[in-house]
């Protein structure tokens, strides 16, 4: 018999590079069985300003989220929800990654098996097709609502697979095997007190106008944004 019990998974994120982006919204599926038992979704406050872009493409703005918890405050009940099962997303590798990073950056293990219906589609559609979630979905009439928030596209993720799996499954039984996610990451330090004075003393210097929360940031990110303002902008020069 086919693995049919799985936490399918979105986030979305400020961007797409889990080094340097955050989690604005995560949203977890338990199916068991093939049948939904349970869900939840999280608004998660990234300590920074959303790009314009961000909020045109998932409808979620700052506002709503000045008052949502940061990511240390809800990454141990989802990475908990998931236990013991794979975890099922559309391009799974993505939203493993950003969990991941926030799991170990507060301690927590987040090793897991995943199915990836991206991979799927890539498989069983049409080569000329877009495999993104919402073509897929149109092709395999699945019903996909709120695209771009996560409880909304973690549903049709597992609607997805399910239908993929009851097309496909049976003669290609293989292609539905829970397979290794890798993705290496450490732990981020915090910044130092004299790297956040530093980073402070550079904008109040120039006047800069900064849409991150300096108290958030790691020790790597301080850093990357302290060099990014001197190569803008320039030293401070002494007089």
């Amino acid at each position: 018999m086919l693995p049919n019990s799985y936490v399918a998974v979105d986030v979305e994120t400020t961007g797409l590079d889990p080094k340097t982006d955050k989690i604005i919204e995560i949203a977890a599926v338990k199916a068991l069985d093939g049948r939904v038992v349970e869900e939840k979704a999280t608004l998660v406050n990234p300590g920074r300003e959303l790009p314009g872009e961000i909020c045109r493409l998932t409808g979620i703005s700052d506002e709503m989220l000045k008052d949502a918890p940061d990511i240390g405050s809800v990454i141990g009940e989802y990475v908990g929800f998931c236990e013991g099962l794979p975890i099922l997303g559309h391009n799974i590798r993505f939203d493993h990654s950003f969990l991941k990073r926030a799991a170990v950056n507060h301690d927590l293990l987040f090793d897991k098996q995943g199915f990836d219906t991206l991979k799927l589609c890539r498989r069983y559609m049409p080569r000329e097709m877009s495999k993104s979630l919402g073509s897929a979905c149109a092709y395999y009439q699945v019903p996909l609502n709120t695209a771009h928030r996560a409880l909304g596209d973690a549903r049709a993720a597992h609607e997805l697979y399910q239908t993929l799996k009851q097309r496909y499954g049976e003669q290609e039984p293989e292609a539905f095997v829970p397979f290794d996610l890798i993705y290496r990451t450490k732990k981020e330090q915090p910044a130092t007190k004299r790297q956040k004075e530093v980073l402070q003393e550079l904008i109040k210097y120039h006047k800069i106008n900064l849409t991150v929360q300096i108290e958030t940031l790691s020790r790597n990110e301080v850093s990357r944004l302290t060099d990014k303002i001197i190569s803008q902008y320039g030293r401070i020069v002494k007089r």
